[in-house]
């Protein structure tokens, strides 16, 4: 069951300025930007990775499902400069930097234009100087680390998932909200983690919270004690999780420490269907009241209900309607350059999400295109308008909360956008 809708605006001051200071890590390009030329065919070839294993598996069959279903999609409407984009070539990201980089190897070795993915942060972070180097074009429909704000990917990288740099702030409002005021953190050490912890944390600190503790864990862990000690210790009002699956662990470890589910706050990296049994294999009330945030899965009933005839058998939509619209961006931006060379395309990719003439399809797009019209791509996830980084500048994030039964609801929608 989903709450009722009640929508906000955060003046988030702190975070443009961030969001600012972070910029330079896109490229708006102009008409006569050309690099790489020799590297276009005429065909826009595509391939993904994805965690097809490891520990965000749950994630892999919403998002190649969604880059099946937009390439099938954009032949359906005549294809890319005319011409049927091929097969997606596939690979697994693996949840680790080694399994990652032969993926794209192998992508790399089978010639495509874009990948879209990966899915983990720091699995994107692990093969983008590589992608870099190979002049493709790579967009990630997941990817919320602040580090590839800045990042230098010399115009080559873009998401449609927005910042942590947005969503820390919500978080920490959702936490206060509930009457905390003295909240422990403890975070995956890679960039995913640090990021959305650092966020919160000043979020935490600018409305007058404490943290007592910022504790980081490596990511592969098993041994939760020494951050479970000095978390009881402290003894705060809640405790933040920020953790993809091994935080049921700590979770678990932190309510034999004496706190309660209705203390914890979580990501999108905790929000999971499997969530209550990984806590309880019998007992999926343990984790009732656990509240987490996260990218808004934006109410697209025509998007949901194409999905579903695509691909019957799917059952989590997480991150799908961000992973379509990074292919129908890639796809627009060939055609608005002409061509499949990502050296060129890259250069449309921010331009084609902003500033025109409102479009919602990608043969609803192409046509626009065709007809010497600026385009504003407004996608299965809602508006994109990307800034200079090639990323939203705004979004909408979602407050979900574990029920008795374990399963996760929906409970509010914020609209954040930083001041300018």
């Amino acid at each position: 069951m989903q709450g009722g809708r009640r929508f906000r605006t955060l003046a988030l001051t702190a975070v443009a300025a961030l969001a600012l200071a972070a910029c330079g890590g896109g490229d708006d390009g102009g008409e006569d930007s050309n690099a790489g030329g020799g590297k276009s065919d005429g065909v826009l070839k595509l391939g993904y990775i994805f965690p097809e294993s490891g520990e965000l598996a749950h994630l892999g069959p919403p998002q190649i499902s969604a880059t099946k279903y937009a390439i099938s999609e954009i032949n359906k409407a005549g294809g890319v400069l005319g011409k049927p984009m091929p097969e997606v070539v596939g690979s697994d990201e693996g949840g680790k930097a080694e399994i990652a980089n032969a993926s794209v190897d192998r992508l790399l070795g089978q010639n495509v234009d874009g990948i879209v993915g990966a899915a983990a942060s720091g699995m994107s972070l692990a093969v983008l100087d590589k992608v870099k180097s190979a002049q493709k074009v790579q967009c990630s429909g997941s990817n919320t680390a602040p580090t590839f704000t800045g990042y230098q990917d010399d115009g080559f990288y873009f998401r449609t998932a927005p910042s942590d740099v947005l969503q820390g702030p919500i978080l920490a409002d959702t936490i206060t909200g509930d009457g905390h005021a003295n909240i422990a953190i403890a975070y995956r050490g890679d960039d995913y983690g640090k990021g959305l912890a650092e966020a919160t944390k000043a979020a935490l600190e600018n409305v007058g919270g404490t943290v007592p503790v910022m504790e980081a864990y490596e990511p592969n862990t098993t041994n939760f004690n020494a951050t479970v000690s000095k978390i009881r210790d402290a003894k705060p009002d809640a405790v933040v999780m920020v953790s993809f699956q091994e935080g049921a662990q700590l979770g678990t470890k932190l309510i034999e420490a004496g706190f309660k589910a209705n203390q914890f706050y979580s990501a999108d990296g905790m929000k999971d269907e499997e969530m209550a049994e990984r806590f309880s294999k019998s007992d999926p009330s343990v984790i009732e009241g656990f509240k987490g945030t996260g990218p808004a899965s934006v109410e697209n009933k025509t998007f949901t209900d194409g999905l579903k005839a695509f691909d019957p058998k799917l059952e989590v939509f997480q991150y799908a309607p961000q992973v379509y619209d990074c292919v129908v961006v890639m796809a627009l931006a060939a055609e608005t350059a002409k061509t499949d060379d990502p050296a060129v395309f890259k250069t449309k990719m921010n331009e084609v999400t902003k500033g025109g003439e409102k479009c919602t399809s990608f043969s609803q797009c192409r046509d626009l295109i065709k007809d010497g019209k600026d385009i504003d791509y407004d996608g299965a996830s809602g508006p994109l308008d990307f800034t200079e980084p090639g990323e939203p500048g705004a979004t909408e994030i979602e407050i979900y909360e574990y029920n008795d039964k374990g399963k996760f609801e929906i409970t509010d929608t914020v609209q954040s956008k930083p001041v300018s």
